[in-house]
């Protein structure tokens, strides 16, 4: 071989090789910008979906990373009322599990009454007197479903008041309430928001639905029975806050202020039996933990003063009238932790009578702590008619 030869064959052997070295550069840089193509696939997957940006136009990244922003901006203009409703919906989820674990454990037919140990025989009800019952049914198409009719059949009240409804009226059906009644709903503006109800046996002479006052009447949370002797006030009371307390103001500025009006207006006629969801314990044995609970909607300072001064203008908390020093007694238990079956709950539910009525409340308003379907249990009271 020349040397000619051999210099040629030998720079050939160089380019060769110069080239495999830039093939081997060029598919490393291609698998780098795969691997950050796939990173952006990824990071558009989790974001709602967007244009994919051009391969080699890293500046159009950045509208893609704005993309979480744009999501955090769409959650903070996420309503209140919408976070309500998701934990009204939580609820009542938790509320068919312990209604159907609490049913196995209490019940032995097939029934689907979630009805145990309370004697509806008692108290008696003679032919001049009234049966009046309440219950926050926390959704009435859910308890619907947990032996309602049921437990109306077995109780027999001449009037029933319902809080938190939460349905439109005009989506009751006349065949799924129980026989014998009249029944009248009031809905909140906002679809499956709070809202009242009444099923009645004995005709009023007159229903009113509200207060008057359009800023308070939005909710749904009033119903007026008219009778000869006395009125029947329904209510579900707003509560203080479900995050925090920021309607504790609305609460006892304003709410308290104009409906505890409306009862001094009402009562200057006829006597009145205000009952219903106060979402108020009054005294510190009308909850069980009221050292953790001072700031907690429902035992605030404020809220149990506002009512012992409305008390004082010549009204009676029946029930504490019979039981004045009885502790463990309660209307309401939470689903956390099991707080029903432990008895760890509050007395949020009550008949406030007019004082120159009590004479005709002749025994202890009752519990029907053993009726399941709701987080709230009924409670009942018997009026004499003369």
């Amino acid at each position: 071989m020349t040397s000619r030869t051999k210099k040629l064959k030998m720079d050939e052997e160089e380019k060769l090789k110069n080239e495999e070295e830039k093939k081997a550069t060029q598919d490393d840089d291609d698998d780098t910008t795969s691997e950050e193509e796939e990173e952006e696939e990824e990071e558009d997957k989790k974001r709602k979906p967007t244009k994919k940006p051009a391969k080699k136009a890293p500046a159009k990244k950045a509208p893609a990373k704005k993309a979480p922003a744009k999501k955090a901006a769409t959650t903070k203009k996420k309503s209140e009322d919408e976070d309500e409703k998701e934990e009204e919906e939580e609820e009542e989820k938790d509320d068919e599990k312990e209604t159907k674990a609490t049913t196995a454990k209490t019940t032995t037919s097939s029934s689907s009454v979630s009805i145990a140990t309370d004697n509806f025989d008692e108290p008696k009800v003679e032919d001049n007197q009234m049966k009046v019952v309440s219950w926050n049914v926390a959704g009435f198409k859910s308890v619907l479903s947990k032996g309602f009719t049921e437990y109306v059949e077995k109780e027999k009240p001449d009037v029933l008041c319902l809080q938190e409804t939460k349905i439109s009226p005009t989506d009751i059906k006349k065949d799924q309430m129980p026989k014998g009644y009249e029944y009248h709903f009031i809905a909140a503006d906002k679809k499956g928001h709070h809202g009242t109800g009444v099923l009645t046996k004995k005709k009023p002479i007159a229903i009113t639905f509200g207060i008057g006052i359009a800023k308070h009447d939005n909710e749904g949370r009033v119903i007026t029975l008219e009778y000869d002797q006395f009125y029947i006030v329904n209510t579900y009371i707003p509560n203080a806050g479900t995050k925090g307390l920021q309607r504790l103001d609305y609460r006892i500025k304003e709410w308290d202020v104009d409906f505890q009006a409306y009862l001094e207006k009402l009562n200057a006629t006829k006597p009145i039996i205000w009952c219903g969801d106060l979402n108020v314990a009054h005294t510190e044995i009308d909850l069980k933990n009221p050292k953790t609970n001072q700031r907690s909607a429902g035992f605030t300072i404020e809220e149990r003063t506002s009512f012992s001064k409305f008390l004082e203008k010549g009204y009676v908390d029946s029930y504490r009238h019979f039981n004045p020093g009885k502790e463990g007694s309660y209307t309401f238990w939470s689903y956390m932790g099991g707080g029903r079956s432990k008895n760890v709950g509050w007395r949020l539910d009550y008949f406030v009578v007019s004082k120159r009525l009590m004479d005709s409340v002749k025994t202890s308003p009752f519990h029907r702590t053993s009726v399941m379907g709701s987080d709230h249990c009924p409670i009942g009271i018997v009026v004499d008619l003369n």
